[in-house]
């Protein structure tokens, strides 16, 4: 099925969690540090994990007219713009790098909020017959080893040769926030690679319990979604099997449920990958997602230093709200 050169990022969401904030801007455009110091929006973030994990197209799931904020983002300084950038070569150097990012990339519109598998499903004609990289909008990777999170991911896929998702061990009172599969190792190799046996959309504890445990995963955890999938271009025909008899979850067309019927049809596999998930999708999310952005990155020992003056600052005060 040949290798990965194409990623699909969903980015249609409303950020209902992050408001007031994003009244005035797309949760996906809110901004944060990176690990090279540099202040980017959460999309650019994402994009870079994929170009530097060998990506060459990327298409960008948005609501109706919300291709705008990354589209003026994405585009290259206009002549009065560079003057004002003169002598500041780390700054043109960033412009460049967001002129090159604007010419990978491709906007598809989901024209109803119908749910994340419908969302993917508009991605269809720009991935064709090709596999795919698929990663949330709203989600930031950090690897814990010399490859990027989703070149683990598209290395396991290149193995395989079919339907790869990212998971960790994740604790039971976790279940309610995650995709969950039951699957049995593949030999001692390192990445764990497991064939995948069952998939179920955010289980209760009592389901996960019976039907999900997975041999070799240590107690009272389970093997949850990172957020990141390869995808052979057959999962499209899952989709639209589901999109085209209105099969919905909670009112809403699931990517978990073409998940299992691909699963069902093919083979399906995970990988352990090694690293961080981050969902700054939320206010606390976001808070934690910078924090690990700033532990990992170029001003690693300033920003220690800062967190412990802060920390003994507020350890001396009283608790937010009291008197």
């Amino acid at each position: 099925m040949g290798i990965v050169r194409k990623a699909v990022i969903t980015a249609a969401g409303r950020g209902t969690r992050q408001f007031p904030a994003t009244r005035s801007i797309q949760k996906e455009m809110l901004p944060l540090v990176d690990r090279d110091g540099v202040t980017k929006p959460t999309i650019q973030i994402i994009i870079e994990e994929c170009l530097a994990s060998g990506i060459e197209d990327i298409c960008i799931v948005v609501s109706p007219g919300g291709a705008k904020p990354f589209k003026d983002h994405f585009t290259r300084l206009r002549d009065d713009e560079r003057k004002i950038f003169k002598g500041k070569e780390w700054a043109l150097a960033q412009a460049d790098s967001l002129r090159r990012i604007e010419e990978r990339i491709t906007y598809v519109e989901q024209p109803t909020p119908e749910g994340y598998g419908h969302a993917v499903y508009q991605a269809k004609d720009f991935v064709g017959d090709e596999p795919f990289l698929l990663l949330l909008g709203d989600h930031v990777y950090i690897s814990n080893s010399k490859k990027r999170c989703a070149q683990q991911v598209m290395d396991t896929y290149a193995v395989t040769q079919c339907a790869v998702s990212a998971v960790q061990q994740t604790p039971d009172d976790h279940l309610h926030l995650f995709g969950t599969v039951k699957g049995t190792r593949l030999g001692q190799g390192d990445p764990p690679i497991y064939e995948v046996e069952q998939i179920m959309e955010k289980p209760s504890i009592d389901y996960a319990a019976e039907h999900l445990q997975t041999s070799g995963v240590k107690r009272g955890y389970y093997l949850c979604f990172f957020g990141m999938h390869v995808f052979p271009p057959t999962l499209f025909d899952c989709l639209a099997h589901h999109i085209d008899n209105n099969i919905r979850e909670k009112g809403e067309i699931q990517l978990t449920s073409s998940q299992e019927m691909l699963r069902a049809q093919e083979r399906y596999v995970a990988v352990e990958t090694s690293g961080e998930r981050l969902d700054m999708g939320v206010p606390l999310g976001y808070i934690e997602t910078q924090t690990a952005l700033a532990l990992s990155g170029v001003d690693r020992t300033e920003v220690l230093a800062t967190l412990l003056r802060q920390v003994a600052k507020s350890a001396a005060k009283e608790p937010f709200g009291q008197v």
